[in-house]
Order: C-alpha cells, then structure tokens, then sequence
C-alpha cells in the first residue's frame, strides 16, 4: 500500500469513527453531563471534547512526531487572531447596534454554547482537521481540500428551521462561510486562533442583538455581515503583501499543488 493511499484511508476512518460517534452519541454524553453538573455549557463541552477523541488518535497515528497543537494549528498566536478578528467583524458590531435592539434577557449558557464553545470545537473538526490537514500535508488545492468540510459544515447547520426556502439559504450560507473562514485560516499562516475569533465575533454579536432567529438573517443583518467579510478580505490581503508574504490560495492550485504546502 503506498503512503498517499494509507494516508486517505487512515484519514477517512478517523473521521468516519468521529462522526458516527458524534452521530449515535453526542447528545447521551450532552444529557447525562447536563444531569451530572446541572449545566449545559459544561455539559456541552464535555461532549464535544469526548466525541473529538478519534480526531486526536487519527492525527496522532498520521503524523507521531508532531505535536497535536501543531496539527490543528493551536500552536500560534493568539492574540494576533484575537485582534484582527475584532478589527474584521466591528462593522457588524457597530451596524447591529444601530439598527437592533440588545436582547435583554440573556441565556449566559447558551450564549456560551452559540459562541464560544461553537466556535473552538466547529473550527478544530472542520478547518483545522477536515479541511486543513488535506490542504496543508496532501497535494490537494483549495477547492479539492475545502470541498467535503464545507459541505458537513453547511449540513450540520441546516437544524436552524424546518422552511424549504429557508434551509436553502441556510445551507448555501453556511458553505459560502465555510469557503471564507477556510480561505482566511489558509493565509493568515493556518492560525487557527484567526478563524475561531472570527467565528465567535460574527456569533456573538448575532446573539446580542436581536438580529434574526437562524443564519439567514435579514437585510441589515446580512449587509453587515457582508461588509466585515469584504473588510476581513481587503485585510488580509493588504497584510499579505506589506509583509511579502505569498498567498497559499492561487491559481494555480484551486484543485492540485505541485507539492505540499509547508506550514
């Protein structure tokens, strides 16, 4: 068996071991951690942290000498990805406060859970894992890499409503998100910390305001959405080139790279 081949296989059942235990057991980890702590954003926590298990074992089994942090692109700056990910979403925070009301009453577990706890776990199991490590250790290109991660993320989102036309939107929202945090995550050095704040921004401040019941939002919700996107973008780019940094994310490697990206 060649290396490439047992690479994809131990990949594949890494995942699959994940899913179908995130699938069958989630929410019997989720409701006995609730009953034992009597809080669900522990409770919550400690589900996601148990059924992440088969993700650690396969990036261990893939790659013995690097660490874990290293694998799942923990191991850099997070302050840097705290404050650029402010900087991108303030047209969001500052365009809901002008056009919404805060929500007064706040669910502070559930806001835990919508945010942050969200935001770090959807982040690892996607970008970092699913998409990043085929991406950063195969020579798979942009499109070929983000491809099947967009398509779950966008899946596991689709629980926001029930409407046709609306799960439609959901769907092609979150996968256009996907294709976004990944693009950003690529070329801010696979700084993971860029995505998972980025992620707890756009988030949080949904949460805050009275915005809209799912992701497809509203006119005003979605216009400055879209402008933190554009500003996040325009960024990163102008970050890109001040620094001489070249992009990971070309032309010329939509769907194949000539050689793994070193990162």
């Amino acid at each position: 068996m060649s290396k490439n081949i047992r690479f994809i296989l131990i990949f594949i059942l890494g995942f699959t071991a994940y899913y179908f235990l995130d699938l069958i057991c989630f929410k019997s980890i989720q409701s006995y951690s609730k009953d034992l702590f009597h809080n669900k954003a522990i409770a919550h926590v400690i589900a996601y942290t148990i059924t992440l298990i088969p993700l650690m074992i396969t990036a261990k089994i893939l790659f013995p000498e690097k660490n874990i942090p290293y694998v799942f692109s923990l191991d850099q700056s997070i302050s840097k990805g705290f404050i650029f990910s402010f900087m991108g979403t303030l047209p969001m925070l500052i365009g809901y406060s002008l056009h919404f009301d805060v929500i007064k009453t706040l669910d502070y577990q559930s806001l835990f859970i919508n945010t942050i706890s969200s935001a770090f776990f959807e982040e690892i199991i996607f970008r970092a894992f699913l998409i990043g490590i085929l991406f950063r250790f195969t020579k798979l290109g942009f499109l070929s890499s983000i491809l099947l991660g967009s398509l779950l993320f966008a899946q596991v989102h689709l629980y926001q409503s029930r409407d046709t036309v609306e799960l439609m939107e959901i769907f092609a929202i979150t996968f256009l998100g996907s294709v976004f945090f990944s693009w950003v995550y690529f070329e801010h050095t696979f700084n993971l910390w860029v995505v998972i704040f980025l992620h707890f921004f756009m988030n949080l401040y949904w949460e805050l305001f009275n915005v809209s019941e799912n992701v497809s939002g509203n006119v005003y919700g979605n216009l400055y959405k879209i402008i933190s996107i554009v500003l996040v973008v325009v960024l990163t780019i102008v970050h890109k080139r001040r620094s001489h940094q070249p992009f990971q994310v070309t032309w010329k490697n939509l769907f194949i790279k000539s050689k793994e990206v070193q990162s």
